[in-house]
């Protein structure tokens, strides 16, 4: 899944190709109000901040960023994710999205997303 590459500093550069990356079999999603099933595949860890891949199937789910900020770049699918503020955004592929630390709020799937994201504590 990944190509590394020893880098100056001594960790490695990771490459995937996001978009046909195979995930790991689908599990449930805890916060899921519709029974959605959810994949992850961790690309990179490093103290408190990470990247990987993300994929879930179409539904509606609540999220809680109170200990991290949260970018992603969405490659396939749309949906709308919405602030417990009221601001709203609608996804699709090419949107880039930054969920800041303590943004709560739901996401509704209306076609499978796939997405890449950064987590940093």
């Amino acid at each position: 899944m990944t190509d590394t590459l020893s880098g100056s500093t001594g960790m490695p550069l990771q490459h995937v190709n996001a978009a046909g990356a195979t995930l790991p079999a689908p599990a449930p999603k805890p916060t899921s109000r519709d029974n959605q099933l959810e994949a992850v595949a961790e690309v990179w860890s490093h103290q408190d901040a990470g990247a990987g891949i993300w994929e879930c199937g179409p539904g509606e789910f609540t999220a809680d960023r109170s200990g991290d900020t949260e970018v992603c770049y969405i490659i396939t699918g749309s949906g709308t994710v919405t602030g417990e503020d009221g601001v709203s955004a609608d996804i699709a592929p090419g949107s880039f999205l930054v969920l800041p630390k303590g943004w709560r709020g739901t996401w509704l799937i209306r076609e499978t997303i796939r997405k890449t994201f950064v987590s940093i504590g």
